[in-house]
């Protein structure tokens, strides 16, 4: 091997091990890749399980300018990595479990060795253990998990241990021995606690437990740098030893030592179920040495958009190994705007779509870059029966509708559709061979990115019913302002508005058009129907003054209206939208997938049909849901009725998402909040019903 080379190691199990004393240069260094170091990459591509042997899995001895990338450790009875008189060396990326400890160890005359993104799960002995005469050894990026003290730097000055996440049960975590002065001890998350196998809850740990989260020696204090840590308190021993001096709290570490003027001495854990308002979060120093440009999974850092930068340099690297990214994206509401219309030019496709034709939506250039989008889309003048499917590019749908039609209805439903390459496709599904063919219309409600407002679910609640009380319907070309801030928990803060809309007792056919209050209505509209129809719509509004408006354009003839509320976008909202390839989550008409098993069977009239739609992971199903988006469609009726969904396990509310009459196929989007992992659909009709459910995406916090 000459310095420079590049050994590529194919995929698989090796028997054998690695001994290594080739050196490259420090411009040319030697490296071994395993596998692809891409982001995100968790595949450990080259495992390592020596056996009859004494010798580590990995040595390496002698060598200098040396990378080792993408090497896993399993099964092995004895140390997996020794480094030992070698300088230079890098060790990077993979997973070591159940090797003795000390499991990498690094000693002899060496320098400049760093270990970094490994995941350590293993049991007794030192994880990391730097030993006497090494110089400026890193330990950066690491996620350790072991009944043992993580890393022990014992007479090594220069010791740099960055951005480590630590869970060391009721051991020590990170220990500078002997003489190890000008060492940085920065960024890293370290709780000391006896974490639970099954739920991970901390508990303290027995009394004459070694659970010190960071140990400083009298010989290793000058010129040491400690700060930028979250060290957890909930092992019930000090956070720190400085010099021989205990301390259980950051304020006494700090006055006492001028040390961890950053740090905190708190649980570093994320809450489940509310805004993330762990100290790890965007408050790392990025300037401190040994930090890598990606975390222990090889990703970037990420700016997470409700709590604010603390830290250095671009001050939204996370403390820890891994950035927090159990987010999605964010809403910017619009004024609704045409995109398609295959009657006209509009979107560059004139012309009635037949079945099985598609149409591809090139998004308006200020849309670049956009995760999702929220479309009204509205097929009329239908030749036959027919079905639409909303989706991104390449996107594999089958059997996935967001619109269903008889000949001769127009008929509107609000879609969010994932975004690929700035585009969105239409499938127009129907019999084979039909000739038939239905004009498509999409108008753009609003789109998901980096930028924009959070979601909070609501409800769902009522805020407006026209027939209260015999009120009055509304009449053609009528404005009626509704007030809905501060109204069903919606506060007064709120920029936009989540309401399903219905339009019911109709005189003659017409439309709705929700717009925000005190602008220009749009032609565009929300909700198209028949004489005496009663039809309903989910639509996403900006609100402004506290109000939104409802237009009824109709020909003659008033119509009533329905609006609950099913959340909202504000400044102090924290829920984040997760876009996901549409995917089945029940079809009452086939037997189910979850246990217990639900056989094929229609919803009786005033029954309740409970699904799980957390912890589904082949659903797209983010950690912590707080809201499903779905497209609900109802099928086969057998007398009129309506249809609620809502949060599981709570009071059915005055509220319905859907409404049909006999033998009627109608969808519409619904998001619901989950709890307990569950939501509830009841069928409010007079006969029974199927039920199809598809899963569009998640408000996550």
């Amino acid at each position: 091997m000459l310095p420079g080379q590049t050994v590529h190691v194919a995929r698989g199990d090796y028997p054998g091990g690695l001994k290594l004393t080739h050196s490259g240069t420090a411009d040319a260094p030697i490296t071994f890749l395993a596998g692809e170091d891409t982001p995100g990459n968790f595949d450990f591509e080259a495992v390592l399980n020596p056996t009859g042997t004494s010798e580590p899995a990995v040595s390496v001895s002698g060598a200098r300018h040396l990378v080792l990338n993408g090497f896993s450790i399993v099964g092995s009875t004895k140390q997996a990595v020794v480094i030992e008189n070698s300088s230079d060396v890098t060790l990077l990326r993979g997973l070591i479990g159940n090797a003795q400890g000390p499991v990498v160890q690094v000693t002899g005359d060496s320098s400049k060795v760093t270990v970094g993104r490994y995941r350590f799960l293993n049991g007794p002995g030192p994880t990391v253990q730097i030993d006497p005469g090494v110089r400026g050894a890193v330990v950066t990026s690491n996620y350790f998990h072991n009944d043992a003290t993580s890393i022990l730097a014992t007479d090594a000055p220069g010791t740099v241990v960055v951005a480590n996440t630590i869970r060391s049960e009721c051991h020590q975590g990170i220990v500078l021995a002997g003489a190890s002065p000008g060492s940085t001890v920065e960024n890293n998350e370290v709780e000391a606690a006896d974490l639970d196998s099954y739920t991970g809850q901390a508990k303290p740990c027995p009394a004459d437990a070694t659970d010190t989260g960071i140990t400083v020696s009298p010989g290793s204090t000058a010129g040491t740098k400690v700060d930028y840590n979250v060290v957890s308190p909930l092992s019930g021993g000090p956070a720190y030893n400085w010099a021989g001096t205990a301390y259980t709290t950051q304020a006494g570490f700090t006055s006492a030592t001028g040390q961890g003027t950053h740090d905190f001495v708190a649980d570093p854990a994320v809450p489940y179920n509310g805004r993330p308002v762990s100290p790890v979060i965007d408050s790392a120093d990025e300037n401190a040495p040994g930090m890598l440009p990606v975390d222990g999974g090889g990703l970037p850092p990420v700016d997470y958009p409700f709590v604010a930068n603390t830290g250095t340099g671009s001050g939204f690297r996370d403390r820890g190994s891994n950035e927090f990214r159990e987010f999605g994206s964010l809403y910017t509401p619009l004024a609704p705007r045409r995109l398609l219309d295959t009657r006209t030019d509009i979107g560059g496709h004139p012309g009635a779509v037949g079945a099985g034709g598609n149409v591809h939506l090139k998004l308006p250039a200020e849309l670049k870059g956009a995760k999702a989008v929220t479309m009204n889309v509205t097929v009329t003048d239908p030749t036959s029966a027919g079905y639409l499917t909303v989706h991104p590019d390449g996107a594999d749908t089958t059997g996935i509708s967001n619109l269903n039609w008889t000949p001769g209805t127009t008929i509107a439903n609000l879609v969010t559709v994932p975004v690929t390459d700035d585009t969105v496709w239409f499938h127009v599904g129907g019999t084979a061979g039909d000739p038939g063919s239905v004009q498509l219309v999409a108008d753009l409600q609003g789109y998901y990115g980096e930028h924009g407002t959070a979601f909070t679910s609501a409800g769902p609640a009522r805020v407006l019913d026209t027939r209260d009380g015999g009120g009055a319907a509304l009449q053609p070309g009528q404005v009626l302002d509704l007030p809905i801030a501060g109204i069903k928990g919606v506060p007064a803060n709120a920029t936009a508005v989540t309401l399903n809309m219905t339009a019911t007792q109709s005189a003659a056919a017409g439309y709705l058009t929700v717009f925000p209050h005190g602008t220009q209505r749009p032609t565009a509209s929300n909700l198209n129907w028949a004489p005496g129809q009663t039809i309903a719509n989910l639509v996403t509004v900006p609100v402004t003054d506290g109000k939104v408006s409802i237009y009824a354009g109709s020909g003659q003839g008033g119509v009533h209206v329905v609006a609950d509320v099913a959340g909202y976008y504000s400044p102090d909202s924290f829920g984040t939208y997760r876009a996901v390839t549409p995917r089945r989550l029940a079809d009452t008409r086939q037997d189910g997938s979850e246990y217990p098993i639900r056989k094929a069977a229609k919803v009786a009239a005033g029954g309740t049909l409970d699904l799980v739609v957390g912890n589904r992971p082949q659903l797209g199903d983010p950690r912590r849901p707080g809201a499903a988006i779905l497209n609900v469609t109802v099928t086969n009726p057998s007398a009129p009725g309506f249809l609620t969904v809502y949060p599981y396990g709570t009071d059915r509310p005055l509220a319905s998402n859907l409404n049909w009459v006999t033998g009627q196929t109608i969808p519409n989007q619904v998001i619901v909040p989950i709890k307990n992992g569950k939501i509830s659909l009841y069928n409010g009709g007079g006969g029974d019903a199927d039920f199809v459910v598809d899963v569009l995406g998640y408000q996550t916090w």
